[in-house]
């Protein structure tokens, strides 16, 4: 039950805001959107949900990000009770306690109906990440514009797509292109994590949540077993978002693998993905850091299997993962479902260790000028603009 409340947001000087996030991109987002708009309304005040990032920022969640980080048809379903008690306290407290603007980032499958309620009741609706709509359940779009005043999107592509079933959408670019450097230092990142400077490293990167990491680290740690055999220097290092997905890896290293030397980094995703020659690595937004950052990858994914059935049937895409969308051919390999075995992995790392890079890079390079847009700013500039007329400041 929601205990916090605000005053009218009438009474404020300053905009009331509220966000609402699921998972740690999402906090990623909603801190720097928060920066950019804290630059034209310091005294703003944030409520909603949001992870560690946006907290320190000054932000009120109302329940814990964690709540909401549910991936997958099924595992939605086993959740749908308490989405569906948190999304009506949502609803209920903003609707007596009406925000200036809310944004729902990411997490469509919540924000999307929070959004509509939310509407309804004459309160100005962003959402900021589009749904993937361009790859299933085209007509969903026809939903988000009843739910949303403006869409903000991070890639062109989407944009486009939005123009074309005259939706309002704003492609904002993405914040990781502004915040990762065009070129990352390998040796320093090596300095900064205590790794020597010539051995070939691997990132094993199993994802955020505790269903990717259960799914996909037998066959990851089966082939990094299989790729020491071949090369006794090779190293490997595991960045963990979170001392408990640290804490559920190193269990289920002691079950898969316990002769296998690998060093756990908790938070600091980046710094290992500067350091390492090639990542093994879970889809999603990662996948897009790891271009940015120009290291080569083998991008792997398992679906709980009812989930892996429907997607099949619904998603008609040549790529699911970022890089090869952006691209639009395939620059880095992918491997689904039952393809996601060492015998498969194993060749394809190798490659990328121990071959020339240097035209992958190019096109990382590519990606990252599209990409670079001060995308926090123009978000910023976006929900300002639906702001009501009583905040009269320009971004």
């Amino acid at each position: 039950m929601v205990t916090t409340s605000l005053q009218n947001n009438i009474s404020h000087s300053e905009p009331v805001f509220a966000i609402v996030v699921g998972e740690h991109s999402g906090d990623t987002l909603g801190a720097g959107l928060m920066i950019a708009l804290k630059k034209q309304f310091p005294q703003a005040k944030f409520v909603g949900i949001g992870g560690a990032k946006m907290q320190k920022l000054g932000f009120e969640s109302l329940f814990a990000m964690d709540e909401l980080a549910v991936m997958g048809i099924v595992e939605v379903l086993g959740r749908i009770r308490r989405l569906l008690q948190v999304r009506k306290s949502l609803v209920d407290y903003f609707t007596k306690n009406q925000p200036s603007v809310f944004i729902g980032i990411d997490a469509p499958d919540f924000n999307i109906g929070l959004e509509l309620r939310l509407k309804t009741q004459g309160i100005k609706t962003v959402h900021y990440v589009s749904p993937s709509v361009w790859a299933w359940r085209e007509k969903r779009i026809f939903n988000i514009a009843k739910a949303t005043d403006m869409v903000l999107s991070l890639l062109p592509f989407e944009k486009a797509f939005y123009d074309k079933h005259q939706v309002p959408c704003t492609f904002v670019g993405h914040p990781l292109a502004d915040d990762i450097p065009m070129e990352s230092d390998k040796e320093q990142a090596r300095i900064e994590l205590g790794l020597p400077p010539k051995c070939k490293v691997l990132a094993l990167m199993p994802g955020s949540r505790g269903g990717e990491l259960s799914r996909l680290l037998a066959p990851f740690f089966a082939s990094a077993q299989q790729l020491q055999q071949d090369d006794e220097t090779l190293i490997f290092i595991a960045p963990m978002v979170s001392e408990k997905r640290a804490q559920q890896f190193t269990r289920l290293k002691a079950e898969l693998a316990p002769d296998l030397t690998i060093t756990v980094i908790i938070d600091k995703t980046q710094t290992v993905m500067a350091a390492s020659d090639c990542l093994l690595t879970a889809s999603g937004t990662v996948t897009l850091e790891a271009a940015l950052i120009k290291r080569p990858m083998v991008i792997c994914y398992k679906f709980n299997l009812i989930t892996y059935w429907l997607a099949k049937w619904l998603v008609k895409l040549k790529w699911f993962s970022l890089p090869n969308l952006l691209a639009n051919k395939s620059l880095v390999p992918e491997l689904l479902q039952d393809e996601v075995s060492a015998e498969q992995i194993v060749p394809l790392v190798k490659e990328r260790l121990y071959q020339d890079q240097s035209q992958l890079n190019d096109s990382f390079t590519a990606i990252h000028q599209q990409l670079k847009c001060n995308a926090s700013k123009q978000a910023a500039k976006a929900v300002i603009a639906l702001l009501p007329p009583v905040f009269n400041r320009k971004a």
